[in-house]
This record gives C-alpha cells, structure tokens and sequence, in this order.
C-alpha cells in the first residue's frame, strides 16, 4: 500500500490546532496517600469539567490520557465502570469528568502519557501542535508528560487551576518548573484560548474531517 491515509479508517474525523489532555482524571483514589490527593482534586473538578465542556465545544480535542492502574485486561469503559462503583473514593470525582463519546482516550502503562502509548500518532492524525494539560499529579504524570511533549517540540498550556498533587506545595513547585525549563504557558483554565486552538478553513468556518 502506498501514499499516506488521511485518517486513522475514520476513526479521526477531526482536525485541530490544539488538543486538551485530561491525565488520569478517571481514578478510584484507592492508594497511598490517595486520601490527601482527592482533597486536592475534589476543589477543582468543577473547574476541570468546564474546561473539558469549553474545549468540546469549541472543537477542541479532548483527550482521556489514564493509567490503566494495572488492569491490563481492561478497555477504557470498563475503567471508568471500576472507578465508579460504590465503594471506589473517588467515585464523586470521577462523576463530574466522565469521557463524552465525541472524547478520544489512550491508556498509559506509566507516567508519561507518550510512553508506549498510541497518543502521539492520535495526535499527528489530529495535525494538534499545542497541548493543554490538565489533571493529577501535577509533580508526576502531568509533568512527565509535558516533559515528553517538550522534547516532541510541542507547544505546552497548563491549566494552573486544574492540576492537583498530594502536596500543594509540590504542585506549585512543578508548575515553576514546567513554566521555566518546558517553556510551558501556565495560566488559570478560564484564560486559556480555546477558539484559536481548533482548526478553521480560510472562510473561518471550522473544518470538520
């Protein structure tokens, strides 16, 4: 077969300037120090959902990038399922950010959302060179992969307001470094430019593929 495919057999219909990445917001908190993390996320999961809401409608990619937690037999439906049972600490969260089916979801063996996963040819599909990161932790996964996507010279936004970590003083420590070293724009999520990150055609109506 030669030439290169438009699409992945249309299962990318969109194209898009910019790409919002929600990192391991589907989450049972069910781990050491998980306690002291969901007091963190809980206060902005409004403000995550609202961004989510914000990039959709403007036409923004939105992206589940989650750890599959070591559930190597799960899909990603069966994951937001265990997360949402009685019994999971972080069901109320999780409640608030479930994935729309218009969302796109790629799931991480490790920190970094790039390692070993499909998201950086989603992302190529998409034709996306700015990233937005949102989710926990701000000092690991979040970090990581803005460190990934550095070095795969895109451009970084972080949602300032919507990253969490155990400790509020790591968090604030890993938005310094991410904004000094990775070049990253970090800002509050209701500054962030959504509009200007989909893709539009010359007579400014958005191209949908």
């Amino acid at each position: 077969m030669s030439g290169k495919i438009s699409d992945l057999h249309g299962f990318v219909p969109d194209k898009a300037d910019g790409a919002l990445l929600l990192i391991d917001v589907v989450n049972r908190f069910d781990f050491p120090d998980a306690e002291e993390l969901l007091s963190q996320a809980l206060p902005m999961a409004d403000s995550l959902a609202t961004l989510a809401d914000r990039a959709r409608a403007a036409g923004v990619p939105v992206i589940y990038v989650n750890d599959n937690f070591g559930r190597w037999r799960s899909d990603f439906a069966s994951l937001v399922e265990h997360c949402l049972e009685a019994d999971a600490p972080g069901r109320e969260f999780v409640s608030r950010l479930k994935p729309e089916e218009s969302d796109y979801q790629v799931l991480k063996p490790k920190h970094s959302g790039f390692f070993s996963t499909t998201l950086g040819t989603l992302l190529e599909y998409l034709g996306t060179r700015t990233l937005i990161l949102a989710g926990v932790t701000a000092d690991i996964c979040v970090l990581f992969t803005a460190n990934d996507a550095y070095m795969r010279d895109y451009h970084l936004i972080i949602a300032e307001d919507c990253v969490a970590a155990v400790d509020e003083e790591d968090a604030r420590v890993a938005l310094k470094l991410m904004r000094r070293v990775l070049k990253a724009d970090v800002k509050p999520s209701a500054e962030i430019d959504l509009e200007s990150l989909a893709h539009f055609g010359k007579n400014g109506a958005q191209v949908r593929y």
